[in-house]
């Protein structure tokens, strides 16, 4: 297994091309966007979200949508890896998962442990990642995406500004009407291409940014819980909770120390 640190400055004026996955690959997606074409299908995969990439699969990223460029964490597995979590390798050939809360969790802690803000070995943190990934994609079929160029390019800027005001409550009626967009229509063509629905996301946006803030051991849970948004902390500790099955204060902790991963008594590299 190998864990690369991808970063792409491409933006809507860049062509794209082809290109083939050498290697299964579940890569979370931290920042920007881009889109993901492969086998006949087409995902917007924004923050929050996961790439699948199975072996031999021809695929194409476009960025027509967001000129800010994206960056990935990708997980790299030989084919006994993917046997050892127990997966139908051809799982992989899903192509894109959106953003689901526990999955954001992981993938902001798997980050962490790469920056060395963490310690928590970098094999075992990918194969729990994998393993939940691998689970989520068998508990839930893939969704169609049925939606216009202009509406698929106008639900990732929509996106991308929920990300960037996450820490305010914008209702639905005021995100719509700043797309252009009617409520219904946007609530029906946002969940469509993002995966899920516009209010789902803001408060995983928040949770994703609460997630590296409670790395900060000097940053209280209540200031974490204001930060990101949330105007009580009983109820920012619930949602959190529900969501990663741990309390924030157990999740500083298993970040920093060992509650509930093994630590690493030395530095190692980013590679196993």
């Amino acid at each position: 297994m190998s864990i690369v640190d991808c970063r792409c400055a491409a933006g809507p004026a860049d062509p794209s091309f082809a290109e083939r996955h050498a290697i299964h690959c579940i890569a979370y997606v931290r920042k920007g966007s881009f889109g993901y074409r492969t086998r006949g299908r087409a995902f917007e995969l924004v923050a929050g979200s996961i790439l699948l990439g199975h072996p031999g699969d021809e695929y194409q990223c476009t960025h027509h949508h967001h000129a800010g460029g994206d960056e990935c964490l990708s997980f790299r597995f030989a084919p006994e890896w993917i046997e050892a979590i127990g997966a139908d390798p051809d799982v992989a050939r899903v192509g894109g998962v959106p953003p689901v809360a526990e999955l954001m969790m992981l993938g902001a802690l798997a980050q962490a442990a790469v920056d060395g803000h963490a310690d928590v070995g970098l094999d075992e943190i990918g194969l729990q990642f994998a393993k939940r990934v691998i689970d989520v994609v068998s508990d839930e079929p893939p969704r169609s995406v049925i939606a216009r160029p202009g509406d698929r390019r106008r639900m990732v800027e929509a996106a991308l500004w929920l990300e960037a005001h996450s820490h305010e409550s914008p209702d639905l009626d005021t995100i719509a009407r700043r797309f252009d967009r009617s409520p219904f229509h946007f609530l029906r063509v946002f969940s469509a291409v993002v995966g899920v629905t516009p209010h789902q996301y803001l408060i995983r946006s928040r949770l994703r940014c609460a997630a590296r803030l409670l790395l900060d051991a000097e940053r209280s849970v209540t200031d974490v819980a204001y930060d990101v948004g949330f105007g009580d902390v009983s109820h920012f500790v619930r949602t959190f909770r529900r969501a990663t099955g741990l309390s924030p204060t157990r999740f500083r902790r298993a970040a920093r120390r060992s509650a509930g991963f093994p630590r690493r008594n030395s530095r190692e590299e980013h590679h196993a």
